[in-house]
């Protein structure tokens, strides 16, 4: 929810930030003078770039980050939950799958890049 409130948030500044370099291109200059390229239009620019890579892609490396240290760390015996919403306890790991055992007692394999989040024990 929390993601949702800051993208919210991140989208309307940008359509603000967006809305002020449009109009101020449109402008005539004062004075009726030579109009001249206008460098209010670039900084926009640069503004939003900066507010897209803050609010959308530097979060996402981040957990990107997280994830793949995840699973360098993940060892038989952590407790863990997977894309789809199962809890389980990793039993074997290879290259590319897990086997978890979940709560009944069957053990089910799954791919190793959708376990998600380590619970805590």
């Amino acid at each position: 929810m929390l993601r949702t409130g800051k993208l919210k948030l991140g989208l309307t500044v940008v359509l603000l930030i967006a809305l002020l370099a449009f109009l101020g291109g449109c402008v005539p200059p004062e004075g009726g003078g030579e109009g001249g390229f206008d460098w209010t239009i670039l900084i926009f620019i640069g503004l939003i770039i900066g507010v897209f890579y803050f609010l959308m892609i530097r979060p996402q490396r981040k957990r990107q980050k997280e994830h793949e240290e995840l699973m360098i760390e993940l060892q038989r015996g952590d407790k863990v939950i997977t894309a789809g919403g199962i809890y389980g306890t990793v039993e074997s790991l290879s290259d590319e799958s897990v086997v978890l055992k979940i709560e009944s007692g069957v053990t089910i394999r799954i791919a190793r890049s959708s376990v998600i989040g380590r619970r805590e024990k």
